[in-house]
C-alpha cells in the first residue's frame, strides 16, 4: 500500500483510456497521471485490431444516423484523423479506403437518394452512385460473371479519405505521446485489475490484487467492467447490461473499399458490411453478426460471472427482453445470428446475407473469423425499460467518471476523451492549453 496521492488515475487501457491519457498530458497543466489495465498491454480487448471492424465511423455511411448524430461523429472522426495525420508512423495507424453505403431493391435506393439530397451538404465529398458508376469502384458489388446483377443498386460513396484504423495502434501512439512528455510523472501499471472502488474524504483508493492507487479524480474506462466498478460503488444502479458479441467471416479479397449496407431501422444492431482487414493481408472480412453473450469479455470465460453481476435481472430487465423478442425481425434476426455460431451451417447461413453486397460469392469462398470479434455491452435503462443504443456515461459529480460504450465506439475517442478532460481539470483547477487544442485536434481536418 502507497500513501501517495495522484491527481488522476485512468482505469482501462483501451483506446479511450489511452486516449485520455494523451490529452491530459498533452492539454494540461496536470502532471501526475497514473493509467491501470488489467492485461500486460494496451488495447487487448475491444480496440484490437481482431476484435472490431477497424472503421472511423463519420456518419456518411451509417445510414442509422441522423444528421444531427452524423455532423457530431463527423467532427469527433475530424480530431482522430488530425492526431494520426501528424504521427510519423501515420501508415501504419490510419489507412484511406474508398467507401459506400449500398442500396438493393427499389425501397432501399429511393431511400439512399433521399439521403443524399440531406447529407451531401454536410458531406460535399459525398457521390451518389448509379449501379454503372459502382462497377467502376467496386465490380464484385454489381457484377456477377461478367453481367450486371438484375436488382436495382446505387450507392453512396466516400471515394478519397481515412476510413480505417489500428485502434492497437493508435492506443500505442496515445501512450508514446504522454510518455514523451518528460516533465510530468506519467505512469503505466500493466497486470492491475482494479477489484473495487473506495472513496473517503474526496480520494479514491483503487484496490487491485497486491497494491492500493489513490488518486484524487478517476475515470474508468474499462467497457461493461466500467459499470460493475459503478455498481460496486453504488452508482449505475438503474441499469443493466446486455452484451452483444459480434463475429466476423473471411473472403479472398473481393472488395476494394469498405462497403456497408442499409440499416434495418427495425434492428438495434449494426447491418452487415465488408471491410478490407488491416491485420489480414489479401482478404475481405465480413460481418458482424450480433449474438447475445454473457460474458464482458469475448474470449475471457471468467467474465461470465461479472455479467451476471451487472445483469441485474428483475421483471424491468425482463421486459426489455420481451419487448425485443415480440417484434418479429429483431426475434428472427436473434435466432439467425444464434445460427451463424453452428459450425456446420454458419458459413452456409451467412453466404446469403454476404451476397448482398457479392452476388457472386460462393460457400467455398468464406471461412468463419476464428478468433476475432468482440463484445458491445449495451446498457438498459431499468426505470424506462428500454434498450440504450450509444453513449452511456455515468457521472455522480463526485470526481469519478465511468464511461461504456461510447458512440460510435473507437471514433469518439478523443472526443470523449476531451469532455472528461474538462471534467477532470475543473474539479482539479487544472488548466488547459486552448490555443494548443485548437491546433492540433480541431484544425480542419480532411474527412469530406
Amino acid at each position: 500500500m502507497t500513501d501517495q496521492i495522484h491527481q488522476v488515475a485512468i482505469v482501462g487501457g483501451g483506446v479511450c483510456g489511452t486516449a485520455l491519457l494523451y490529452m491530459l498530458a498533452e492539454y494540461t497543466d496536470i502532471n501526475d497521471i497514473v493509467l491501470l489495465e488489467k492485461y500486460a498491454g494496451v488495447a487487448k480487448v475491444n480496440s484490437n485490431g481482431r476484435n472490431n471492424s477497424q472503421t472511423i465511423h463519420c456518419g456518411d455511411i451509417e445510414t442509422n444516423y441522423t444528421l444531427e448524430k452524423a455532423t457530431k461523429v463527423k467532427a469527433a472522426a475530424e480530431m482522430l484523423v488530425n492526431f494520426a495525420t501528424d504521427l510519423t508512423n501515420v501508415d501504419e495507424v490510419i489507412f484511406k479506403y474508398p467507401k459506400m453505403v449500398l442500396g438493393v431493391g427499389e425501397q432501399e435506393c429511393r431511400q439512399l437518394r433521399q439521403r443524399y439530397q440531406t447529407f451531401r451538404e454536410v458531406f460535399p465529398n459525398m457521390k451518389l452512385l448509379e449501379k454503372s458508376d459502382i462497377a467502376s469502384y467496386e465490380p464484385a458489388v454489381v457484377m456477377v460473371n461478367g453481367e450486371m446483377r438484375a436488382e436495382p443498386c446505387v450507392a453512396l460513396a466516400i471515394l478519397d479519405d481515412y476510413s480505417a484504423v489500428d485502434y492497437q495502434r493508435l492506443s500505442e501512439a496515445f501512450i508514446d505521446k504522454a510518455q514523451a512528455k518528460t516533465d510530468k510523472q506519467i505512469q503505466l501499471v500493466f497486470n492491475s485489475e482494479v477489484d473495487d472502488i473506495v472513496e473517503k474524504d474526496g480520494v479514491f483508493s483503487l484496490v487491485t490484487g497486491n497494491k492500493i492507487i489513490k488518486a484524487r479524480s478517476v475515470v474508468v474506462s474499462a467497457g461493461g467492467h466500467s459499470l460493475l466498478l459503478a455498481q460496486k460503488m453504488g452508482y449505475g444502479l438503474e441499469f443493466s447490461c446486455l452484451p452483444v458479441a459480434g463475429s466476423f467471416y473471411f473472403t479472398p479479397q473481393v472488395l476494394r473499399g469498405k462497403v456497408y449496407t442499409v440499416q434495418n431501422d427495425a434492428l438495434p444492431f449494426a447491418a452487415v458490411h465488408g471491410d478490407p482487414d488491416v491485420l489480414v493481408e489479401g482478404k475481405t472480412r465480413f460481418g458482424p453478426t450480433a449474438l447475445l453473450l454473457p460474458l464482458l469479455e469475448r474470449y475471457n470465460n471468467k467474465t461470465f460471472f461479472d455479467f451476471l453481476r451487472v445483469l441485474r435481472l428483475d421483471s424491468r430487465v425482463m421486459r426489455v427482453f420481451w419487448d425485443l423478442f415480440r417484434i418479429k425481425d429483431i426475434r428472427n434476426y436473434i435466432l439467425k445470428n444464434f445460427l451463424f455460431e453452428v459450425p456446420l451451417l454458419r458459413r452456409w447461413l451467412f453466404l446469403k446475407d454476404a451476397r448482398k453486397i457479392v452476388p457472386g460469392l460462393q460457400l467455398k469462398d468464406i471461412e468463419f473469423a476464428k478468433g476475432f470479434g468482440g463484445v458491445r455491452p449495451q446498457l438498459i435503462d431499468k426505470k424506462n425499460a428500454k434498450l440504450l443504443m450509444g453513449e452511456a456515461k455515468i457521472n455522480p459529480g463526485t470526481g469519478i467518471v465511468f464511461n461504456m460504450t461510447p458512440s460510435p465506439g473507437g471514433t469518439s475517442c478523443l472526443e470523449n476523451a476531451e469532455t472528461d478532460m474538462r471534467l477532470i481539470a475543473s474539479r482539479l483547477g487544472a488548466t488547459i492549453n486552448e490555443s494548443q487544442l485548437k491546433q492540433t485536434l480541431h484544425k480542419s481536418a480532411t474527412i469530406n
